[in-house]
């Protein structure tokens, strides 16, 4: 007799039932395959073409529905059975809910499960796509910034307090969370909108090229100096300077700037007379200005004069409501760049973008929806989405290790749930810097 291709995975712990499911499908030319674990169904399908999931709600350590939830976004085009014993309103809302095709309570017949069975492998992806609804958000802007949380609420309402003066200004956030949408916010939106606007990253200058980078020099002033040249200072002169990654800046840097700041005037390399310039600067930073202020690798006196008016931006794992109006902002912007259209998104896609806590923050959710759009035809499913940010299972490890093993790995673990943020992460696990880079090096 020829066996059908359809292969079913089949998860319970009870092993009698186990062998009457397989048993039953064997009479109806199914291939079977049998797991007594979510662990071992895991293994099974991360090595095995499966067509339909049978499984148990109640098991030890990991139970059915932490399975659903898995497969449903790992394989999201296999249909999911669930069969129990222990049937309740409550629990079938919430399979149905995580993904499942259809539930059956035990006892039942043979026809019943032939049914249902029947039932799950008839649920084709054309007909789930039915159930799509694309996202109704209307998107809300200030300038360039998308989001109506509380947290970018309270940041609009401080750039309106500020837009229209000269006052110095420090944006902190962690990186990706969109320090320089803010700063151009406040320059664009205010009366000097007409005025220059440059933007500078400390971080992406050599050292012992910031200094004539940002307020020129004179011919001759150093090797290769071969013209007098202006700085960005005298470029940005009647409007706005954003200095991002200060926390960068040499310390002789710090001391030109200090001087910009109290003197209004800057000097180039190589000069002596001091050119006046009206200027208002906006400085960025991802790192804890506070303590490199204890080390002694930024100036206190730099510090105060920067924090006139002080913009602490929240990161994304803290706004996510503002979620779905930044998805709709880059699925208009790649669809329209990659696809000559506005590509879509799938409930089920979107709620895993708004469980996932974003180290990243914007930037990486940005890419992450770049390379989706590129991955999809008209529409981005949790298929397209990258395995990292999708619902993970974590299994008991019995082996022993030493201790200096384990508490190694459990480093790297929340290294990279800080999005390999070494500040962050000593924070985490209240330790110094130092301390951790030891631990890492061990």
């Amino acid at each position: 007799m020829q066996l059908r291709k359809e292969n079913i995975l089949i998860v319970d712990d009870d092993i009698d039932i186990l062998e009457l499911l397989q048993r039953h499908l064997q009479s109806w030319n199914y291939h079977s395959y049998k797991a007594v674990s979510v662990k071992e169904a895991v293994a099974i399908l991360r090595d095995t073409k499966i067509d339909l999931l049978i499984t148990d709600l109640k098991m030890p350590e990991i139970d059915g529905f932490e399975l659903i939830k898995f497969v449903s976004e790992h394989y999201p085009k296999l249909p999911k059975l669930v069969v129990t014993g222990y049937p309740s309103v409550q629990d079938s809302l919430s399979v149905i809910k995580s993904g499942a095709v259809d539930y059956l309570t035990k006892p039942f017949t043979k026809n019943e499960l032939k049914e249902a069975i029947d039932n799950s492998l008839s649920i084709t992806e054309e007909k789930r796509d039915k159930a799509i609804v694309p996202s109704q958000e209307k998107n809300k802007a200030y300038g360039e910034i998308i989001g109506n949380s509380e947290k970018i609420n309270d940041v609009i309402q401080i750039i309106e307090r500020i837009k229209n003066n000269k006052a110095t200004v420090l944006i902190k956030g962690e990186s990706g969370t969109g320090k320089e949408l803010v700063a151009r916010a406040i320059h664009y939106q205010g009366k000097f909108a007409r005025a220059p606007f440059i933007a500078v990253n400390c971080g992406a200058i050599p050292e012992n090229l910031l200094e004539a980078e940002l307020f020129g020099y004179l011919k001759g002033a150093f090797t290769g100096a071969d013209a007098n040249r202006n700085g960005f200072f005298q470029a940005a002169n009647g409007g706005t300077i954003f200095l991002d990654e200060i926390g960068n800046a040499s310390l002789a840097v710090q001391a030109r700037l200090l001087r910009v700041l109290q003197e209004k005037e800057v000097v180039k390399v190589g000069a002596q007379k001091p050119e006046k310039i009206d200027i208002r600067i906006i400085a960025a930073t991802n790192s804890d200005l506070r303590e490199m202020i204890s080390n002694q690798t930024f100036r206190e006196d730099l510090f105060y004069r920067l924090t006139v008016i002080e913009i602490n931006i929240a990161p994304l794992q803290e706004r996510k409501e503002d979620i779905p109006l930044l998805v709709d902002k880059f699925l208009f912007k790649y669809g329209v760049e990659y696809k000559d259209r506005f590509v879509k998104i799938t409930p089920d896609a979107l709620e895993v973008l708004k469980r996932y806590n974003w180290p990243g923050n914007i930037r990486e959710l940005e890419n992450i929806i770049q390379r989706a759009v590129i991955m999809c035809d008209k529409l981005i499913a949790v298929e397209h989405l990258p395995e990292h940010i999708k619902y993970t299972l974590e299994f008991s490890d019995d082996t022993l290790e030493p201790l200096k093993v384990v508490e190694k790995k459990y480093i790297e673990k929340v290294l990279r749930a800080a999005g390999n943020n070494k500040t962050k992460a000593a924070k985490i696990l209240q330790i110094d810097r130092k301390t951790l880079r030891q631990k890492l090096s061990n």
